[in-house]
């Protein structure tokens, strides 16, 4: 069969295809833009695209709408880009005199002494909790317009980092772009959603492997009980793979709790994929023994070849490049394995946690957008 041909997404329509490229043109001088040059025409097609199939009035409302609340976001949380980030999940409904919020409080105060913003979706109970204990200067508010208990709690409102959003989608997205972990206390459907997302996308790739703690007050059961309903239902029954286990952690401790996200991060660093390759940025490379065991150890997740060690790859300019890189064919099925490995890499180091200074946005999606792989389509 002959290859299809590759196509540039655009209109097919040679005078507004024209202007589109006069306009980012000029756009670029002003703006100073051409690295997302390309990009920000591929919307506007896709948005004239909506005005030739004759898009619905309310479905053209929710495109803007939604663009407009991502752009606002990405617009809050870029000056603090460098800076990590964990998003705080929990009950609104919990009150200030139950073990749940004080456990809440002493997590982000601990996380914030050690240099990590907190995000949380604003409300009271957990919400506030969390960001009592993180501070008013540490913390985001992702705040979700509700006709009932969702009003922005006392530390946040009013912050410039206070985020109102009118979808859940939206919402949802910004949590998983600006987060490097996850911690969750005991709450309703929404928390239990928010924790099962962040299972899904991890489990399935379609976001970086980051560390997610639920956390119970001291001597609780809520997620000792919602483990044993993971274990006995989901993976005994074969629905999830047993390794798949390891994507997450449940305690009653504080410290652990704060001590399993900054181990994460002792070594490890960032990842992301160029074409099929998983590409591991760390801060310490390991020695040859310690790469031979993780040879032996490791090698059922592999496609191909071997995990070697490797400089930063020319498609990651600008990406941290200082540091070294383990890279692997990542076979995208046994995530929880590839969670052991990352957790075995970063056991190499004993030196403490470095200070999070140097973080990276997440591609939500598992590999970077490439415009050479654009297929034949039109907008």
């Amino acid at each position: 069969m002959a290859q299809r041909t590759r196509r540039r997404y655009e209109l097919r329509e040679p005078k507004l295809d024209q202007m589109l490229e006069n306009l980012v043109e000029e756009a670029k001088n002003l703006y100073a833009g051409s690295d997302s040059a390309e990009y920000v025409r591929q919307i506007m097609v896709s948005a004239l695209g909506l005005m030739r199939d004759g898009a619905s009035r309310g479905d053209l409302k929710l495109i803007h709408s939604a663009l407009k609340e991502l752009r606002h976001s990405f617009r809050v949380f870029a000056p603090y880009r460098h800076l990590r980030k964990v998003a705080i999940f929990g009950s609104a409904r919990t009150a200030p005199d139950h073990p749940d919020w004080k456990q809440a409080y002493d997590f982000a105060e601990r996380m914030a002494a050690e240099g990590w913003m907190t995000i949380t979706g604003a409300g009271d109970g957990i919400m506030g909790a969390a960001q009592g204990g993180a501070g008013r200067e540490a913390s985001f508010g992702v705040n979700i317009r509700l006709p009932f208990e969702q009003s922005a709690n006392k530390v946040i409102a009013g912050d410039h980092k206070l985020i109102s959003f009118r979808y859940f989608f939206t919402r949802k997205i910004t949590f998983v772009k600006e987060a490097h972990a996850i911690a969750l206390f005991p709450g309703g459907f929404g928390t239990h959603d928010e924790g099962f997302e962040a299972l899904t996308l991890i489990q399935t790739g379609k976001s970086e492997i980051l560390p997610i703690v639920f956390v119970d007050a001291p001597g609780g059961t809520y997620w000792k009980a919602w483990n044993e309903y993971v274990a006995c239902h989901l993976s005994a029954r074969g629905l999830i793979n047993e390794q798949d286990l390891a994507l997450y952690k449940i305690t009653d401790d504080v410290d652990e709790a704060v001590r399993e996200i900054q181990n994460f991060y002792s070594n490890y660093h960032s990842s992301r994929y160029v074409g099929d390759l998983l590409v591991l940025r760390v801060r310490q490379a390991p020695n040859a023994d310690q790469l031979d065991e993780l040879n032996t150890r490791f090698g059922d997740i592999l496609s191909k070849g071997k995990i070697e060690i490797a400089k930063a790859l020319p498609s990651e300019a600008g990406e941290v490049e200082h540091y070294p890189r383990v890279t692997l064919h990542f076979n995208r099925r046994n995530v929880g394995r590839l969670r052991t490995l990352i957790d075995r890499i970063n056991s190499f180091v004993v030196e403490p946690a470095a200070p999070p200074l140097d973080a990276s946005p997440h591609e939500i999606v598992e590999e970077p957008f490439s415009l050479a792989a654009e297929t034949a389509q039109e907008g």
